[in-house]
């Protein structure tokens, strides 16, 4: 590496900073600067309340719910295809924007409107096509949205001076033109990365769904059940995750639907958002290539958990910020596995990886979650059809958030909420704060 007198400098200033914040850290975390104190303060706002968000609302115990329901109600209760298993993600978009469970016409309706809306511009293939084929998915989904900025009809009508009453209508159409696009958009970066950038055709006559299966080439009939699932119950996860929050902030400025949701991709493609689904499976493939021909039984998986751990890493899949139970999202995506694919390898693996990493994370004392959330099932699932290429899994991911995210930016323009402008304080604020206390350190305030 060369020589960076700046860098340098810099690292020779930052240790003693870092050590005086790490002081405040561990022993002044419990001190209140009002309705919250230091720990949350820098531990990434973890509990304060600060957000307006409707569309659904993350309970620790209890899990997720979109507009009250839950997963097993929603799979109960959502419109289905015509002698289907699984809800539409259709219906589950109709739940968030209007707060009402939807009838099957009223699907219907939704895919109608994206069907309408679906046509890609060409601008966007081309400059997909100028990229390097090796470019990360994630990048190019991100690219291909930022790109299509160019149609938003809310930006020019902003431009023109449209009254703010009216700002929700453009923001509206803006959302629909772009949850219409998404799937084509997605499996031709798809197609084109690993596939020799052979095409498939959408088919009218197909749900939301079923059509971005298809697209992709996958036209099982239990792979367009398991996109039904896997669309619907990654759609909103509450607003204060990185993906939610980001697209209310940007949006937040004014910037219109593609602008954000590009946003919210960038942040999902992070490794403790999004990426964790392909963490996942890489090191399940790991486990089984570093223990070769070792049968995978409960104590060569446990050995191999305690390894990990050892090592200084983490095991992907286990743990989430605010739930204290196993996700349901997991434990939809289980059943689903049960019920199709029961004696796949990595299924199997899977359910013994549920049996022994709560316990084995319980043993250590150090979380305060030792359980799976939504990350530890999907990629088994996708796998099992055919789908290995990991990296694509986080588009997928994407392309189901926005049904979350971009129903709830139509009521943020509707509700004409103001810019995000949070008060931030500097480390000596903090410092000032404690300088006459004894330390109080906190019982894991400041949470991993």
């Amino acid at each position: 590496m060369n020589t960076d007198t700046l860098k340098e400098k810099f690292a020779a200033k930052a240790v003693g900073i870092k050590a005086q914040f790490q002081d405040i850290k561990t022993n002044y975390s419990e001190v209140n600067l009002g309705e919250y104190n230091i720990g949350q303060v820098i531990g990434g706002m973890r509990g304060m309340i600060g957000l307006l968000y409707e569309t659904s609302a993350l309970d620790p115990e209890e899990g997720i719910r979109f507009r009250g329901y839950s997963i097993p109600e929603l799979r109960e209760k959502l419109p289905k295809i015509p002698g289907g298993t699984e809800p539409l993600p259709e219906g589950i978009f109709y739940l968030m924007l209007m707060d009402e469970l939807p009838t099957e016409e009223d699907a219907i309706m939704v895919n109608t409107e994206w069907k309408k809306r679906s046509n890609v511009p060409n601008y966007v293939f081309t400059m997909l096509d100028e990229l390097p084929r090796q470019t990360h998915p994630m990048t190019q989904f991100s690219m291909a949205i930022t790109a299509m900025q160019n149609e938003s009809v809310f930006a020019k009508a902003y431009r023109d001076g449209v009254s703010k009453s009216e700002y929700w209508e453009y923001m509206y159409e803006d959302v629909m033109n772009l949850i219409g696009r998404l799937p084509r958009i997605a499996a031709y970066i798809y197609r084109r990365t690993y596939k020799n950038d052979v095409h498939i055709e959408p088919l009218p006559n197909l749900d939301w769904a079923g059509n971005f299966a298809h697209m992709l080439g996958f036209d099982d009939e239990n792979f367009k059940k398991l996109m039904r699932l896997y669309l619907t119950i990654h759609v909103d996860h509450e607003g204060g995750n990185v993906s939610a929050h980001a697209t209310r902030l940007i949006g937040s400025a004014l910037s219109d639907a593609y602008l954000c949701f590009a946003s919210a991709m960038n942040g999902l493609a992070g490794p403790l958002h999004g990426l964790a689904n392909q963490e996942v499976i890489r090191w399940i493939l790991k486990m089984k290539e570093e223990l070769g021909d070792k049968v995978l039984d409960k104590t060569a998986i446990e050995g191999y958990i305690h390894k990990t751990l050892d090592e200084g890493r983490v095991v992907p899949g286990y743990g989430h910020a605010v739930l204290r139970k196993t996700d349901p999202r997991f434990t939809a995506q289980r059943e689903f596995a049960l019920r199709y694919m029961p004696d796949d390898e990595l299924i199997r693996i899977v359910g013994l990886l549920y049996e022994l990493v709560p316990k084995v994370l319980t043993e250590t004392g150090k979380v305060k979650n030792p359980w799976p959330n939504v990350d530890a099932h999907s990629g088994a699932l996708l796998v099992h059809f055919g789908l290995t290429e990991y990296d694509f899994y986080t588009v997928l991911f994407g392309v189901s958030r926005s049904l979350g995210v971009l129903s709830s930016l139509i009521w943020d323009r509707y509700l004409a909420l103001p810019i995000e402008r949070p008060k931030s304080v500097t480390l000596k604020f903090l410092q000032q704060k404690v300088a006459n206390l004894a330390p109080k350190p906190a019982s894991a305030a400041v949470e991993d």
